[in-house]
């Protein structure tokens, strides 16, 4: 089955769905026109339950089958948020906020799904019931945390659950995706340095922060080289330095900020303790005390091995055999859909959205041509998930 006639039909109709929410990007969990529009089309299809309000502003459509002796409910999320970015792509459908875009195609991903959950609604050619789900503050607000917090996977009574991305270089009608951890946890690193301040002529009778500040960033960088197995993949970067005001004044105090990944929990958990050994040492050879608060934010994205088997069949009954790599190689982003993969087995996936500018960069735009392939993949997997008797 490649993409499906019937979606290929109402391709131009969704695409221009997804230039709507391009145009009118919202950010974090203030996406209230988003969740609208989902919710008046999710009406409009003739979802049999909307609710809204999910984890704040997330939505969840109940589309059920022509019957339900089998009881099972799946879950298909996409996110809804957009980036706090000036948009410089100089489409016609561009941003009308100003410093905010769908940098990330989250407007894709959101019209993909709803194309899945319009044809769904159509046919009903499935035994159970598929719960469409679209979620807020993806980008770093941890919505879906939100929504299962909120009830989600048991007020529904979803079994499984199953994300998808786009992926900029993967070509069009192209699947990627693999089984374990397939998205590494990012993790939140501050360090406050104080020294002792005075005359820049006078550094004898200063603790220079910036100096121990820099020995600090060295270290760190450490840990990764000689503490953590080479075999394993880990990053540490340290993205913000500040300190001090003027040229003439060593400053008291810096702050340093950063981010921490892992793929294995086990990683995760040794660089927070040698974070916290490293830093103090390496800030007390130069006579400076240093303090690190290391904050958790989204976990590992783990795929359970069945399910990420059963989505890499349905890729290859889309897309066909030679374009669905089962075995990419992990990513160190990170997607809060380890949340919702906490809560429930299940798999995510990448969806090629062919050449481009990068995620997060102010020229990306959604490849609406990835629309049907997207969409016919969350359709056959919900009619083989839940198959009709």
């Amino acid at each position: 089955m490649p993409v499906l006639n019937r979606l290929a039909e109402f391709h131009d109709e969704i695409a221009q769905w997804r230039r709507d929410l391009h145009a009118h990007p919202e950010l974090g969990y203030d996406v209230d026109r988003t969740a609208g529009v989902v919710a008046d089309k999710l009406a409009a299809f003739g979802a049999d339950e909307i609710v809204t309000g999910i984890g704040r502003t997330g939505v969840v459509g109940l589309i059920r089958g022509r019957s339900n002796a089998s009881g099972r409910v799946v879950g298909l999320r996409a996110d809804m948020d957009a980036l706090p970015i000036v948009e410089a792509t100089g489409k016609p459908y561009a941003s009308t906020t100003p410093g905010k875009m769908h940098a990330c195609g989250h407007d894709g991903h959101t019209a993909m799904l709803l194309g899945a959950a319009k044809y769904l609604a159509e046919t009903r050619n499935f035994d159970g019931t598929v719960a469409v789900i679209f979620q807020p503050a993806e980008e770093g607000g941890g919505g879906a945390r939100a929504m299962v917090e909120d009830g989600l996977m048991e007020r529904f009574g979803i079994a499984e659950v199953y994300g998808m991305h786009n992926m900029p270089g993967l070509a069009l009608g192209h699947f990627a995706m693999r089984p374990g951890a397939i998205m590494a946890a990012a993790d939140t690193l501050t360090i406050d340095i104080e020294g002792k301040g005075g005359h820049a002529a006078f550094p004898h009778d200063c603790i220079d922060t910036v100096l121990a500040g820099a020995a600090v960033v060295q270290a760190v960088q450490q840990i990764v080289a000689r503490s953590v197995d080479p075999a394993q993949p880990a990053v540490i970067s340290i993205t913000c330095f500040n300190a001090g005001t003027t040229d003439n004044v060593i400053p008291q105090t810096a702050r340093l900020v950063g981010t921490v990944r892992a793929l294995d929990p086990k990683v995760r958990d040794l660089l927070e303790r040698r974070l916290a050994e490293v830093v103090p040492a390496a800030a007390a050879a130069y006579g400076a005390r240093a303090a690190v608060r290391y904050q958790r934010g989204y976990p590992v994205t783990v795929n359970d091995p069945a399910r990420a088997a059963f989505a890499a069949e349905v890729a290859r009954a889309v897309a066909g055999e030679e374009r669905v790599n089962a075995a990419v190689k992990a990513e160190m982003g990170a997607e809060d859909f380890s949340f919702m993969l906490e809560a429930r087995p299940g798999a995510y996936i990448f969806v090629g959205n062919g050449d481009g500018a990068n995620l997060h960069h102010p020229e990306y735009d959604f490849n609406d041509e990835a629309i049907p392939w997207g969409a016919s993949y969350w359709v056959k997997l919900a009619e083989t998930a839940l198959p009709a008797g």
